[in-house]
């Protein structure tokens, strides 16, 4: 089959967990031989352009693991971003004639809509609900929620990634959609040597959170929640904003008031997987998440993770992680406490994990489902 790719920032890149879910699919797509075409964003990672890949950071289309990749022209200001790459990305595949465009996240879908009317077949995947996320203004979460309608009223099919989220486009918009979350494969642990060098860190000596410095990532809640620990561990906070400086300064402000607290920036290669291989616990504190591929990282590392209540994180990790009620300082508080002081339920979700997380996931089957449903096949509920 021909198929092409919007609405991720680039790869190969972890800017999101987007850029991995297309990078999975993209080139295990074409290692079984489809012709596939990628349309990054031209510019810079948005960590900052000392985290570009060299790849990447070219304007000039490249081979990426027989991945044919094109960059295309990109209005680099907040919100106009994703518009601007998704309809020159749009324009493009058209001209190309694909058997199939798939689309990722909300935003991009608007121009899905143009594909649409080409008579082209279309896949959307939506993430989650970007439009509720707290760092865009009134006009971006308009915009995003048009994209949203529009995957629901043109696409010929819609991928979700939860229940909870099934649930709610046929509620809202009474379209059926394809539950197909995301894979994940075992990780290898690596023993602790950069981040020892750097930052004095040692195997179980810390918590983590690793993933972008959003509001909806609560992690003002996991800081005030850390702050009331009588523990010698540290807290490590592991990730780059994505168009939210204010929140960011907010969190370096909150985090310089306890010397246990270490901010590491944007993380990748050997650094991020010393980080996962070696922590005590994995936080993720969200409010609101689509699937989030940190949670299947850490667990694929075989660590013991805690996560809010929220469907998104619950459906993923069942018994198999702690918990605790959204929004809650206090409470996560208490299920910190909890696992510091008991080590043997912390070794005990650390022996489950990997098993539990890569047996539930496999980015094999998810390919076999989506590719099914490029060709017509109907597959998931």
């Amino acid at each position: 089959m021909r198929i092409a790719f919007i609405g991720h920032k680039r790869i190969p890149s972890r800017e999101g967990g987007v850029e991995i879910v297309v990078d999975e699919l993209s080139t295990r797509m074409s290692a079984r031989g489809n012709r596939v075409v990628v349309y990054n964003r031209k510019g810079h990672n948005v960590a900052g352009a000392e985290f570009d890949d060299v790849v990447n950071a070219s304007d000039k289309p490249f081979s990426y693991q027989g991945v044919h990749v094109v960059p295309v022209t990109t209005f680099d200001a907040k919100g106009m971003a994703a518009l601007s790459s998704s309809f020159f990305a749009t324009l493009k595949a058209i001209a190309a004639k694909p058997d199939v465009i798939h689309y990722h996240a909300e935003g991009p879908c608007v121009m899905l809509r143009l594909a649409h009317w080409a008579g082209i077949r279309t896949v959307a995947t939506i993430h989650g609900l970007d439009w509720q996320r707290a760092k865009w203004g009134r006009f971006a979460s308009t915009y995003l929620k048009f994209g949203e309608r529009t995957a629901a009223k043109c696409a010929d099919e819609v991928i979700v990634l939860s229940r909870n989220m099934q649930e709610y486009f046929k509620n809202t918009y009474e379209r059926d959609t394809r539950f197909i979350p995301n894979g994940i494969e075992r990780k290898q642990l690596v023993t602790a040597q950069e981040i020892t060098s750097e930052y004095g860190l040692h195997k179980d000596d810390y918590i983590l959170f690793l993933g972008r410095i959003v509001p909806e990532k609560g992690v003002h809640y996991l800081i005030d929640a850390f702050g009331k620990l009588d523990t010698d561990k540290k807290l490590v906070i592991a990730g780059g904003s994505s168009d939210s400086t204010e929140y960011y300064e907010q969190v370096k402000q909150m985090a310089a008031q306890d010397p246990r607290i270490i901010l590491t920036g944007f993380v990748q290669g050997r650094m991020l997987q010393e980080l996962y291989s070696n922590a005590y616990i994995y936080v993720l504190p969200s409010d609101l998440e689509g699937m989030p591929m940190s949670l299947l990282e850490a667990m694929s590392y075989g660590n013991c993770c805690l996560t809010s209540d929220i469907a998104e994180c619950t459906e993923v990790v069942e018994d198999k992680a702690a918990s605790f009620a959204h929004g809650s300082a206090d409470a996560l508080y208490k299920a910190l406490n909890e696992l510091i002081r008991h080590p043997q339920k912390v070794q005990k979700y650390k022996n489950e994990a990997a098993d539990f997380i890569t047996g539930k996931y496999s980015w094999d089957s998810v390919v076999d489902q989506t590719l099914a449903l490029y060709k017509g096949e109907k597959v998931g509920e």
